[in-house]
């Protein structure tokens, strides 16, 4: 049989991650998922991880050849767009504390009071179409940079875009922790259940 066959039909991934949210100093010690449905922001149009590395090619001779290739700096991200347009998820755009409101329709989010975003956990769990293995992407410390566009369409949902940007959370950062060492920005795992 010619072309790429499917070796593990329940690794097929369909759909998107559900996204939870909570502060980080709360669970910064947990290496494993922590967070429930509960602390979901809610319905998603998109979800969309990346881990972007840069490196340094160091060549030599002459004619020059590459003779190693040296990692620089990672960062991970997570992208996504939540449809529900609740003051949390405005203030979460905002670099906010969207733990502060609890209510869907009511509060107020201060625009040009700008501050550092604050320190997040978030946990993107994503549930294969088996129903029963899970992916989960832990950053024990992230940061959401948004310039939040809310799209209002005459007959579709607004999908606002936030970009969870993980940081350092190893015990090299004091607002780490030693359960994240070897790890530092997070991890994915891989759970079966």
């Amino acid at each position: 049989m010619a072309g790429p066959v499917t070796v593990e039909s329940t690794a097929i991934a369909l759909g998107l991650a559900q996204i939870r949210v909570a502060l980080a100093a709360t669970h910064i010690d947990k290496n494993t998922r922590q967070l429930t449905a509960s602390d979901s922001i809610g319905s998603l149009a998109s979800t969309k991880f990346t881990s972007e590395v840069e490196f340094f090619r160091h060549e030599s001779g002459f004619p020059l050849l590459e003779d190693v290739t040296i990692p620089l700096r990672e960062k991970a991200m997570l992208e996504c767009a939540f449809e529900e347009l609740t003051p949390a998820n405005m203030a979460l755009a905002q670099g906010k504390d969207l733990t502060t409101y609890s209510a869907a329709h009511s509060g107020e989010i201060a625009l040009g009071a700008l501050a550092t975003p604050t320190n997040l956990r978030m946990e993107a769990v994503y549930t294969y179409p088996d129903g029963t293995n899970t992916m989960n992407i832990i950053f024990p410390r992230a940061q959401v940079s948004a310039s939040p566009e809310i799209d209002l369409q005459k007959e579709d949902a607004v999908a606002v875009t936030v970009v969870f940007e993980s940081k350092q959370a190893d015990s090299n950062n004091s607002a780490g922790s030693s359960a994240w060492d070897g790890r530092p920005l997070g991890s994915i795992q891989f759970l079966s259940a």
